[in-house]
């Protein structure tokens, strides 16, 4: 069995931690490290191998979002939006559907990526408030999406929209030129910088009836059977990584830092307590995932809940991390020397992401107790 996680740390420290500084510094999106996924086969990774992927499951996702993450948490981010989305064609798709994302994605090094949240809705982003105007075969669309990850560069993009009847929500696949409109100006992100998260406008766009998975008002079902699992799983593989970075630069700073008798940092008890706290979180939140996923492939009654455990407590150790990390890194760290600094603003996009650790955390109450998530 391939270790993913070795393979993609090895091709991060390649391919992505190079780029990692610039894309926060300027807002861009992390291009060239996602053409080198493509090129590296890790797009295919939750692909079938019958159908020319690499057949991966989902400990493989998250370590390979955790691998990316560890140097570029954006990049991590926008990789795990392509695997959940393609999860979602995959398990959902129509034949004719199916057969054209796979192979862009096999053969054109093609990816995906989400566009669920809105405006009205924020962090419940399985309210869908698109318009829809259904005839014989086509569909007519009419909304405006937010914080749409990889806009412009993603090939494909999953969109909820309202069922024909108003019942429930379906999920569509959109190609990039159906005719959609991205508003790049809409993205000021406090971190996560480069995953250019903007509004997609979807102003009278035409789709045929193939390109909506699963029967019609099953959107929520699949948010809930495949969405949730992949992605919050996914983010807890993005903030476990982003943690294991907070502490090697906070290590290494400890370290290297010396005053002028050459006594090192590290050599100070408050340092020492910090370090030893921002580890355990370390340690909490990839055992945490791990857990979860090996209990999801196991099929074990309470995969769920670790699941969304998993996240909760890698996000909130992203935070935590980075604020003990910004005390050791002190002015420098203030003064953006180094990268904690950049860490601390990536972690706290973990608590608004949807869905939001306040909106987990209920989750996982209902989970416990045997209660419907919504």
């Amino acid at each position: 069995m391939e270790n993913y996680f070795l393979k993609a740390q090895k091709f991060a420290k390649e391919h992505i931690a190079p780029f990692a500084k610039e894309i926060d510094e300027k807002e861009r999106y992390p291009e060239e490290s996602l053409n080198e996924i493509g090129k590296n086969d890790f797009f295919k990774l939750m692909i079938p191998e019958e159908m020319g992927g690499l057949g991966g499951n989902i400990k493989d996702h998250a370590d390979v979002c955790r691998a990316f993450s560890i140097e570029s948490a954006t990049v991590g981010l926008c990789y795990m939006m392509h695997n959940v989305a393609l999860m979602c064609v995959l398990t959902y798709g129509s034949d004719e559907s199916k057969k054209e994302v796979v192979d862009s994605v096999v053969n054109e090094n093609k990816f995906l990526a989400l566009a669920y949240s809105e405006l009205g809705t924020g962090t419940h982003f399985y309210i869908s408030d698109i318009k829809t105007d259904y005839s014989k075969d086509r569909v007519k669309f009419d909304g405006l999406k937010s914080m749409v990850t990889s806009a412009t560069f993603a090939s494909y993009y999953l969109v909820l929209a309202q069922s024909e009847d108003n019942s429930g929500i379906d999920n569509w696949v959109f190609r990039k030129d159906s005719g959609v409109e991205f508003l790049p100006s809409t993205w000021h992100g406090l971190g996560m910088r480069g995953n250019l998260s903007c509004q997609m406008k979807i102003d009278g766009v035409e789709l045929d009836k193939k390109y909506m998975l699963g029967e019609p008002a099953s959107g929520q079902a699949q948010v809930f059977a495949v969405i949730a699992p992949y992605f919050v799983i996914g983010l807890a593989g993005v903030y476990s990584g982003l943690t294991e970075a907070v502490l090697n630069e906070a290590k290494e700073h400890s370290i290297d830092r010396k005053y002028p008798d050459g006594t090192s940092l590290s050599k100070f008890e408050t340092v020492q307590i910090h370090l030893a706290k921002i580890y355990s979180m370390y340690l909490s939140s990839v055992s945490a995932t791990k857990e979860a996923c090996e209990s999801a492939l196991a099929g074990d009654e309470d995969a769920l809940a670790k699941i969304l455990s998993a996240r909760i407590i890698a996000s909130e150790s992203a935070i935590e991390s980075s604020r003990l990390a910004m005390r050791i890194g002190g002015g420098k760290a203030y003064n953006r020397e180094g990268n904690l600094e950049r860490y601390l603003r990536d972690a706290y996009a973990s608590q608004i992401m949807a869905p939001s650790v306040d909106v987990l955390t209920v989750w996982l109450g209902k989970a416990l107790t045997g209660q419907d998530l919504v």
